[in-house]
């Protein structure tokens, strides 16, 4: 997770602070992204689709990401928490809960309902550190 939270400082200044980073089942990190979606102006580029996308480019072979990790220093929305099932990772682990999108246990739970794949889930990893970038990025674009 503290990966995911450097990467997260990374974000460009207009989006949303949020780092996911993908893991393989020997630990290794595969892909690492921040959230795009208003620099690249592109509905889909939430920090998680980004590192599942690269990722999937690492493993080579499939799309498939069975025994990895994604994690994510925020709660996955509902469409990167589909991604996660729908790439087959073993675990998705976050640190902020997101109590207005989140979709894996504050509004919904997208991998708990799935019934194609279940990936294991582990929140409020971090949690203090990583709901403070949020904090400082929306008292800066809020003006407060």
């Amino acid at each position: 997770m503290r990966r995911a939270v450097r990467l997260a400082a990374s974000t460009p200044p207009e989006d949303v602070p949020v780092g996911a980073v993908v893991y393989g089942p020997d630990g290794r990190e595969l892909a690492a992204a921040t959230n795009r979606r208003e620099a690249d102006g592109d509905p889909t580029a939430h920090a998680e689709v980004l590192a599942l996308r690269a990722a999937a480019r690492v493993v080579g072979d499939s799309w498939r990401l069975e025994d990895c990790a994604l994690v994510v220093t925020l709660e996955p929305c509902a469409m990167c928490a589909g991604a996660a099932v729908g790439a087959r990772v073993g675990s998705v682990v976050f640190g902020a809960w997101e109590p207005r999108t989140g979709a894996c246990g504050s509004v919904m739970d997208v991998p708990g309902e799935s019934v194609l794949h279940r990936p294991g889930v582990r929140g409020g990893v971090l949690r203090d550190e990583c709901e403070a970038l949020l904090a400082r990025f929306f008292a800066r674009v809020r003006g407060g």
